[in-house]
């Protein structure tokens, strides 16, 4: 798997317009670029190419963009991410709890889009990782389980051990509020729960953050999740 220069993107887009900026800007980073335009093409290209990375748009001519993500998510972990409506949160919270690693919202910054690829990139590079987790002065050691700080030891509680567990783990992935529910809770929980996963988030980032305020570890995506952030994105 590449992790960036000459990594291979998948762009599944019906739009010939946003189909051209996408190859002239990430051929611009390097980045070797396939094109479909319909949701069948993109499986069938996802299938035979072998992409380091998929760019889905969720409004496709012949079925939805989250078909296509199901189909590729039967036999295939390839990073995946989608384009969305800026006003449908709900079709991001879907697409995450459907297998997304991540969403950029139409329109979009080019910027934006490039730093989201290679964050993918990079996640999909460490996914087999060592069970010592580094962020700067932040250290979590999955086989002892424990967390240090700037080289001290910090008390958690299991579920703030948890909690963090799972968002270090995906650095850089949105996680839904009902992926932590579910994976920390397990299956008893409701939505209403959420108000639980505020208040443990709040204690993560007193014991971890410089500014609690102005949290630069754990990142709150408005009305769908949390997104521990890589280092690169935190300084």
């Amino acid at each position: 798997m590449t992790t960036d220069n000459g990594a291979r993107i998948l762009v599944v887009d019906d739009e010939p317009q946003i189909i051209k900026l996408l190859k002239v800007t990430l051929k611009a980073h390097r980045f070797d670029v396939l094109e479909a335009a319909t949701g069948e093409q993109g499986i069938y290209q996802a299938s035979i190419s072998h992409p380091d990375l998929i760019v889905l748009d969720l409004g496709l001519p012949d079925m939805s963009g989250m078909d296509v993500l199901k189909r590729i998510r039967e036999w295939s972990r390839v990073p995946v991410i989608v384009l969305t409506a800026k006003e449908r949160e709900a079709d991001k919270i879907e697409a995450l709890d459907g297998g997304a690693d991540d969403y950029v919202t139409k329109p979009f910054g080019m910027g934006e889009l490039v730093a989201r690829i290679r964050v993918a990139l990079r996640h999909a590079g460490n996914v087999q990782q060592e069970p010592v987790l580094r962020f700067g002065g932040l250290v979590i050691d999955l086989a002892q389980r424990f967390v240090e700080l700037n080289g001290s030891r910090v008390k958690l509680t299991p579920t703030e051990y948890e909690l963090l567990k799972i968002l270090a783990s995906n650095a850089g992935k949105v996680i839904t509020q009902r992926q932590l529910l579910q994976q920390v809770w397990g299956g008893h929980h409701h939505e209403s729960d959420s108000h639980y996963l505020r208040i443990y988030i709040g204690h993560l980032r007193k014991k971890l953050e410089e500014d609690p305020t102005r949290p630069k570890l754990i990142e709150t995506e408005p009305g769908i999740g949390y997104r521990f952030l890589l280092q690169e994105q935190a300084e």
